[in-house]
């Protein structure tokens, strides 16, 4: 990260204490103030992994899960006080594991009334404000709505406004009272700012109906208000990281916006960020109005972290000052998992661990993902297949050819050979995913793999191959590497960025520039995700929200068998001068 000369990490950020106000008149009174903080939890309750059925574990020693949260957030309420302590999150809460997918496409609870396991978990941990993230919107409108009726605490997103009218569509901002025995009480306001990104990335749900405005804009304006109702504190809780970078084009406000809202906006005391899935203990920025300090941290994701920041208040002129303030991170693999919120959660963790156990089909063979990124492989050729079946099935009258696109998301997932289970399907297709359709020629076909290529990293002939440098060049990460079935090509990865793709034929001929092809495709990529050339102005010529797991799921049970032989294609390969890599 850019930040790192700018963060303190571990011990020496738990004494850190930046002085941001003259020192207080000897003898004045002071109180320091402990908020706690998540963010990009993805619906990770207990401490386990449904894709493996097993405990979660990785290279690293982590730990999941709002279970383990609690029990570092009892640890903090005991030693500080309950009542010198706030618990805020700053988004992407209920999309990310079965257990969410389940309560909201299998029982959804919009339609059986049962309370959402992270509304459970986060009411009986007692978080005193929660944000949206841009993955709260993935399910769509009406169950995030009964999500946040179900919520305690006030779910907040300011810059996410209604279309027609620009109010404001959530709560814009919420402020605690902290009572001080003899004095005064101390006022914490935060502000919840969500991700613009959604406008892309869930347009489907939100387009005509919400609008996403600018962080910094949106600061700018609610800022003054919480400070004029009274603030001492102001915390922004923003779902966005802090390098002020986007990972789509077009007019749309920046992404990452968190370290701008800070050095732009002035009144503010800290930014918890999330979005990123970074671990940043403590980040200072200096406001570009005040000079003065403003506290950046973000947990991680998935409760690996919990972020706690202390501010130091001293009373000048009769009222409350900030005078320091320091942030950590800590994280839960240092604690045992609530056992309150481990049985309260147990009938749906349990009810969710059933469902992904349930058996789907035999595999003739095992396939493996590991090598999808840099090979064509027949486990990403059958998420092709089911994608091609699905948009013949729907277009009877369709008479030009079906290509489709599928990218690598998991480099771990495996179909056993023998029994596959829901959890071996979850595990390869791990986003919640929708099929469409949409129709190109060969000449975008051409610019569109050409950009998809820029994944690897550029390898001259006869040097050696190291797989794990070839690929997420620039940074790309594997979900933003597409590889498409249907039509044959080579990636030349000896050539330059846009002068890859060689031999690109359909039916064994050199695909014509204005040939037209159908191409199946999900809705993240086609609504901009990635920022793909052409597919977002393409003629749509299906989409029945279909979700492409689902689909990968139900096409599996009704055939029985998920065998190689009937899907398995190798049409693409990478080279150097025409001389196959592998």
């Amino acid at each position: 990260m850019q930040t790192k000369n700018l963060a303190l990490t571990g011990a020496a950020a738990l004494c850190a204490l930046v002085l941001v106000a003259p020192p207080a008149q000897a003898g004045a009174p002071s109180v320091t103030v402990t908020v706690m903080g998540t963010s990009d939890l993805h619906s990770n309750v207990l401490n386990w992994d449904y894709f493996k059925d097993a405990t979660y574990a990785d290279s690293a020693g982590n730990s999941v899960g709002l279970a383990k949260v609690s029990s570092l957030v009892n640890q903090i309420r005991a030693e500080r006080g309950a009542d010198r302590t706030l618990l805020f999150d700053s988004g992407d809460t209920i999309q990310g594991t079965p257990l969410a997918y389940y309560y909201a496409k299998v029982e959804p609870i919009t339609q059986t009334g049962q309370i959402h396991p992270m509304a459970k978990a986060m009411n009986a941990i007692g978080y005193d404000a929660v944000t949206l993230g841009n993955h709260e919107f993935n399910y769509g409108l009406p169950l995030l709505a009964t999500w946040i009726k179900q919520m305690r605490a006030p779910v907040l997103g300011a810059n996410a406004v209604y279309d027609r009218t620009g109010l404001p569509a959530y709560k814009p901002f919420v402020i605690k009272a902290m009572k001080v025995k003899g004095e005064k009480p101390v006022k914490v306001g935060v502000l919840g700012l969500t991700n613009p990104g959604v406008a892309i990335w869930d347009k489907a749900n939100v387009e005509g109906k919400l609008r996403f405005t600018d962080l910094v804009e949106s600061a700018k304006k609610w800022v003054p208000v919480i400070r004029g109702l009274g603030a001492d504190v102001v915390v922004v809780t923003a779902h966005a990281g802090d390098n002020g970078l986007s990972s789509y084009g077009g007019d749309l406000p920046v992404e990452n916006a968190s370290a701008m809202v800070a050095e732009q906006v002035p009144g503010i005391d800290a930014v918890l960020f999330g979005h990123a899935h970074n671990d940043v203990p403590q980040r200072f920025v200096t406001n570009k109005v005040t000079g003065r300090q403003v506290l950046l941290t973000e947990p991680g994701r998935w409760g690996q972290r919990l972020s706690r920041l202390d501010f130091q208040l001293t009373k000048q002129h009769g009222r409350w000052v900030v005078s320091g303030k320091s942030a950590t991170t800590i994280n839960t693999n240092t604690v045992q998992e609530d056992p309150k919120i481990v049985q309260l959660l147990k009938p749906q963790h349990d009810t969710t661990v059933g469902y992904v156990n349930k058996v789907v089909a035999k595999s003739a063979q095992a396939l493996s993902a590991a090598e999808s990124p840099y090979k064509d492989t027949p486990i990403l050729d059958y998420i092709q297949h089911v994608q091609v079946e699905t948009v013949k099935q729907a277009l009877p009258d369709n008479t030009l050819p079906v290509l489709s696109i599928a990218a690598p998301f998991s480099r771990t997932a495996v179909f056993p050979a023998g029994d596959v289970r829901v959890r071996d399907v979850a595990g390869l297709y791990v986003y919640d995913n929708t099929l469409l359709a949409v129709k190109l020629t060969g000449a975008q076909i051409k610019d569109y793999l050409e950009y998809s290529a820029k994944y690897f990293n550029q390898l001259a002939p006869g040097d050696p191959v190291d797989v794990t440098k070839l690929t997420n060049a620039g940074n790309t990460p594997d979900y933003n590497y597409d590889q498409l079935s249907g039509v044959s090509y080579d990636i030349d990865i000896s050539k330059p960025v846009g002068q890859r793709i060689a031999n690109l034929s359909y039916d064994g001929a050199p695909v014509p520039a204005d040939k037209e092809f159908v191409v199946a495709i999900n809705n993240y990529r086609q609504s901009g995700g990635g920022g793909f050339p052409h597919v977002t102005g393409a003629p749509v010529l299906y989409n029945a929200q279909v979700e492409i797991r689902q689909a990968l799921i139900e096409y599996a049970t009704a055939k029985g068998t998920i065998d190689p032989s009937g899907f398995a294609v190798q049409n693409w390969k990478l080279t150097r001068d025409g001389v196959p890599v592998f």
